[in-house]
């Protein structure tokens, strides 16, 4: 065990956190990964936020390296890979928290796109598939075994409202991680998921706002997770704690899912008290 925060160890090893620049999950999950032992390499397609977020770890002396890529096309997955092979360490991890939805992407199953669709898609299922491809095979060719884990979401695991391209991705990410699972054991690489509820971060507060009576209400833990929590999580799956776990995905949403209370009467969730917002994606 690591002596920072009896984290699980990681070291001499390289975990490649795609998505690491958003000051949430996956810049928690850097830093985590990173005082634990690990030599982290930080993905994100921006660069102002990798100096934001991910510069501030570096200057702490923790061993993160930050690296510019766009991971949902293939020179973006080359770049980092590249990266990867220059790192001094073992490849071990990898994590992926690339994806997400703006606001905008939200509104009734009527009325989404084909390009909105696809985008959704893109960004949360065809990124992560495609650089878990290419960290397997990396991991082939040096006969290493190691762990993927993704970030697929609580709209995966139940309904989604009004999100149904979203949540459609998300569960699309359930599948692809016991199949993946199942090909990848005998070469010693496991694949799990997390699928985490309402979590603090700056993403979700563009359309969750702060309501301490409503988290009591909807969420057994009666609060939502901190992004910490999420990457505890994340850890467990990447370390040997979870050495016989593959195919996996883990709900960590507080007990979000064991109330599944939060929708208003017109299924809109009560997590949206923007009165405008709740009108404009429930239109016809």
């Amino acid at each position: 065990m690591s002596p920072v925060h009896g984290l699980p160890g990681l070291d001499g090893r390289i975990v490649v956190v795609s998505g690491a620049g958003g000051g949430g999950i996956g810049t928690t999950t850097a830093a985590m990964a990173a005082e634990a032992g690990a030599t982290v390499v930080a993905v994100s397609r921006s660069a102002e936020n990798l100096d934001e977020h991910v510069g501030p770890l570096v200057g702490r002396g923790l061993p993160v390296v930050p690296v510019t890529a766009d991971m949902s096309t293939d020179d973006g997955i080359a770049a980092a890979m590249n990266v990867v092979r220059r790192t001094d360490g073992e490849l071990y991890g990898l994590v992926n928290v690339a994806g997400g939805a703006a606001p905008s992407t939200w509104m009734p199953s009527t009325r989404v796109s084909r390009p909105d669709w696809r985008d959704l898609f893109t960004a949360n299922l065809e990124t992560a598939f495609f650089t878990s491809q290419a960290f397997a095979g990396e991991l082939r060719t040096h006969g290493n075994p190691g762990s993927i884990v993704s970030v697929s979401s609580i709209s995966g695991m139940n309904t989604a409202p009004f999100h149904i391209a979203y949540g459609a991705a998300k569960a699309a990410v359930v599948a692809m991680t016991r199949t993946m699972a199942l090909e990848l054991a005998t070469d010693g690489i496991r694949v799990n998921a997390i699928a985490p509820g309402v979590t603090e971060t700056a993403a979700s507060a563009t359309y969750v706002g702060a309501d301490p009576d409503r988290d009591r209400a909807a969420i057994a833990m009666g609060r939502r997770a901190r992004p910490e929590e999420q990457a505890g999580a994340i850890l467990f799956l990447l370390s040997e704690l979870s050495s016989y776990v593959t195919g996996q995905t883990l709900l960590v949403d507080g007990g979000l899912d064991l109330k599944w209370s939060h929708l208003a009467a017109d299924h809109t969730s009560l997590f949206l008290t923007d009165e405008s917002f709740r009108a404009e994606i429930s239109r016809p």
